[in-house]
């Protein structure tokens, strides 16, 4: 689907230069001199790399068409991370340096969105938290404050974790799957 460079919005996927890219900014730029252009952060979805463009305003880009999907996650093998559509039963394999750091954090079982261009998966959003059991737990160091004071602890999955100091070895945790960080104790 053709767009004018002024309709890019952070967010759209341009099919640019036979490559994929995710835009991240765009910024409407009006020099005294000469017409006015759109200048775009692009990153590529598949390596990663990033790169500035200038498009001037009436110039069209292919904007690429992306289907949203939810499926259930069920195991990790080799690399790889299989995902099955609930409605389909197909299964599909997305290698998990595609998921990144929440890889973590996967769930058999666990509901996720897959973004999919073509049937080819470019990326995966888990839920924004997990519960998780917390392993390890330093004992608490008397006298500091309980402010400040979180002390470092291990999940199940083998992440560390600063926890508060009430947390103890065998207490389950909401866990955010963006960043690892603990939100709250679970709720049973």
């Amino acid at each position: 689907m053709k767009i004018n460079a002024i309709d890019i919005k952070p967010g759209n996927v341009l099919d640019h230069q036979g490559k994929l890219w995710i835009v991240l900014k765009r910024e409407l730029v009006q020099p005294g001199k000469g017409g006015a252009f759109a200048q775009v952060e692009l990153r590529d979805l598949k390596s990663g790399t990033k790169l500035n463009e200038r498009f001037r305003t009436q110039e069209t880009v292919e904007r690429a068409r992306l289907d949203e999907k939810e499926m259930q996650y069920l195991y990790s093998e080799g690399g790889e991370a299989t995902f099955m559509d609930n409605d389909t039963y197909e299964q599909i394999s997305v290698p998990l340096e595609t998921i990144g750091e929440p890889g973590d954090f996967l769930r058999e079982g666990m509901i996720c969105t897959l973004m999919l261009h073509e049937g080819t998966p470019l990326s995966v959003t888990l839920p924004p938290s997990v519960v998780m059991t917390v392993v390890e737990a330093d004992p608490v160091v008397r006298g500091q404050t309980a402010a400040s004071s979180y002390k470092p602890g291990k999940l199940e999955n083998g992440r560390k974790v600063m926890i508060p100091p009430f947390i103890e070895t065998g207490t389950r945790i909401l866990v955010s799957t963006a960043d690892g960080s603990y939100i709250e104790r679970a709720k049973d």
